[in-house]
């Protein structure tokens, strides 16, 4: 039995949650006292692990098990590259963690409940044996476990429902492996010429299995030590063809030697592109144990489109912490080509809801709701109503445009954003600055809005020369994709200057910039503008909202508002690659990128010395 890989990690009494061990799956198989070690594909353990055999050969029944082969480090720790080469690691524990058991004397087991096969696999293996060993669980809480894992330095946890069966061969949604960084297998078709003083090869080239035959996956350079390049690459020379696997040409580096497609090792990377490429995949390990006709293109784009799971609750309430939140129509297709759910755009904001909630805590939202999903133009709604449930915090705030109080909810909890969600709120739009200090932003904004007509290779440009300015003026500035087609350039005020002070500071930062850039306007008449990109200041003010950090927008792709280092800001860049899908994963890696917006605030006086000083 397989598990589907998931980006979210959940809690819940109807699942219980293991560890997820990194090493050889193995079928352990005693029949009449004669063990049998061996992968899902059939090769036999026996000769390379005989201590795990023999002390299965202990085990007086008749059984068919399931689990891991490990070797353990100094520090207890699982180590794959020990196992590989266990011949020169005997010094460390090997150990058989078993989580499964399939038959008992001959009775298939597989119908049984997933707690009751392990209660019958512990009562058959019990805790004292030193090598074939009961891979525990604890239920109920997987984030605090995962959590756990990731400070451990574990691989990740895998989530099993309590009541489920055991399905053979089956890829089931009943087991959900949930990693700390995403990882697939990729076949090695060929590998480059090495460079400068790297010896035996330059990077891997690799495949998947499509429908046609072998498509290119990539290549890949890093994660080599010397000693694995030589190990590698002795491997390969047996296997050099002449021949190229794929149809359509393949642009590399340096020259390509061809090998016969017979191995398979194991890449880390950051997503699947649309086209079925790896993006910045780096080498972790050989697989032998995996068979090429395992790693397959429908494989592998179904993780990249996999979206964040549904969280187990029957539609109509959602218990979150201790709130019951009603979640309604949660099949509704919001995104129809994507075929995303409202169910699932409330499941992403949970799961992202830790690095979102700090830029929304103590400041009113204007609720953009879009309840048909985005074919839905949508509508805004300020007012949070009578009908807001207890739990829902809101503060009335007047509104001189509309001569009367208006009740804004405050979004300081994960509840609370599920309520909003369930209205339809595809994105996030928070005031620049708290009920504390409503007069006072928390950061200045300069929105970077291109025509139809300019190229994102322009926004980049533009970004870049505002951050120049920004250097000279010795302010420091975050940015973040609009979601759409656009960017957002934030810079910390720390609540010290009006909303007055900060709109100018703004301008005066799009003036300079304007300056330089021929394909800019600062015109906000559209006919005026033609077709130029804008350099909008006019976005600090009182009241006025910006898709948040983090958000989603209601556009074809199910795109992020997404922090980004200054140096992913170049030439190449895509908004596009920043979804539903993506985000959550970038942010195991990155971390939250937009935490110094709410940090110290720039002194505005020495920054306006600086730039009039020239």
């Amino acid at each position: 039995m397989l598990a589907k890989e998931t980006m979210e990690v959940f809690d819940s009494d109807e699942w219980l949650f293991e560890i997820k061990w990194d090493g050889y799956r193995a079928v352990g198989e005693i029949k009449a006292g004669n063990a049998s070690l061996y992968s899902r594909n059939g090769i036999s353990f026996n000769n390379k692990y005989p201590l795990i055999c023999k002390e299965l050969e202990k085990i007086k029944h008749d059984v068919v098990l399931d689990g891991e082969i490990v070797v353990l480090d100094e520090k207890g720790q699982p180590s794959f590259q020990k196992l590989q080469h266990y011949e020169d690691n005997t010094q460390f524990p090997l150990c058989y963690y078993v989580f499964d058991i399939l038959s008992l004397d001959r009775k298939d087991t597989c119908e049984l409940p997933l707690i009751e096969r392990k209660e019958l696999l512990l009562k058959l293996i019990g805790r004292k044996n030193a090598t074939i060993k009961y891979s525990d669980h604890i239920h109920d809480k997987g984030k605090a476990f995962f959590t756990l894992t990731g400070k451990q330095g574990l691989e990740g946890i895998v989530a099993k429902k309590k009541d489920s069966e055991y399905f053979k061969g089956t890829r089931s949604s009943y087991w959900l492996k949930i990693k700390h960084h995403q990882s697939d297998e990729a076949i090695i078709v060929g590998f480059t010429k090495p460079t400068g003083a790297r010896k035996y090869f330059g990077a891997l080239v690799l495949a998947t299995m499509g429908k046609n035959g072998l498509q290119y996956a990539g290549h890949t350079g890093s994660g080599f030590d010397q000693k694995k390049l030589q190990e590698v690459y002795e491997m390969l020379q047996p296997l050099q063809t002449p021949v190229s696997p794929f149809k359509e040409k393949v642009k590399t580096n340096m020259p390509v030697t061809w090998v016969q497609a017979k191995y398979v090792c194991e890449i880390k990377f950051t997503e699947w592109t649309e086209d079925g490429k790896m993006r910045h995949p780096v080498f972790l390990r050989m697989r032998e144990d995996k068979s090429k006709k395992d790693v397959t293109m429908a494989k592998s784009i179904s993780k990249k489109t996999a979206a964040p799971a549904e969280k187990p609750g029957k539609d109509g309430e959602t218990l979150i912490g201790k709130v019951k939140v009603k979640t309604t129509n949660r099949d509704k297709i919001y995104w129809p080509k994507e075929k995303i759910t409202k169910g699932m755009m409330i499941n992403y904001y949970q799961s992202i809801a830790d690095y979102i909630l700090p830029y929304l805590k103590d400041r009113p939202e204007s609720l953009k709701r879009n309840p048909g999903g985005i074919a839905d133009k949508g509508f805004y709604h300020k007012d949070a109503g009578e009908d807001t449930p207890a739990f829902v915090k809101s503060i009335p705030i007047f509104s001189e445009s509309s001569n009367k109080n208006i009740d804004y909810i405050i979004c300081n909890n994960k509840a609370t954003l599920a309520y909003m969600n369930n209205l339809g709120c595809i994105e996030i739009n928070p005031w620049h600055s708290t009920i504390k200090s409503p007069d006072k932003p928390d950061y200045v904004i300069i929105d970077i809005d291109p025509s139809s007509k300019n190229n994102y290779d322009q926004v980049v440009e533009t970004a870049l020369v505002i951050k120049k300015i920004l250097d000279k003026a010795g302010a420091i500035g975050f940015c973040k994709t609009s979601g759409a087609t656009g960017m957002h350039i934030y810079i910390p005020l720390q609540k010290k200057y009006t909303y007055q002070q900060a709109r100018d500071f703004a301008e005066i930062v799009c003036t300079l910039a304007n300056e330089q850039l021929p394909f800019a306007s600062m015109e906000r008449n559209l006919k005026k503008r033609g077709n130029k990109l804008y350099l909008d200041h006019l976005q600090n003010s009182r009241g006025q909202t910006i898709a948040a950090a983090y958000s989603l927008r209601p556009f074809p792709g199910a795109t992020v508002s997404t922090p980004l280092e200054w140096k992913e800001v170049k030439s190449g860049l895509k908004p596009s690659e920043f979804t539903i899908f993506s985000v959550p994963e970038r942010l195991k890696k990155t971390g939250d990128l937009f935490s110094g917006v709410l940090g110290k605030g720039i002194d505005l006086k020495r920054c306006l010395e600086k730039l009039a000083a020239g």
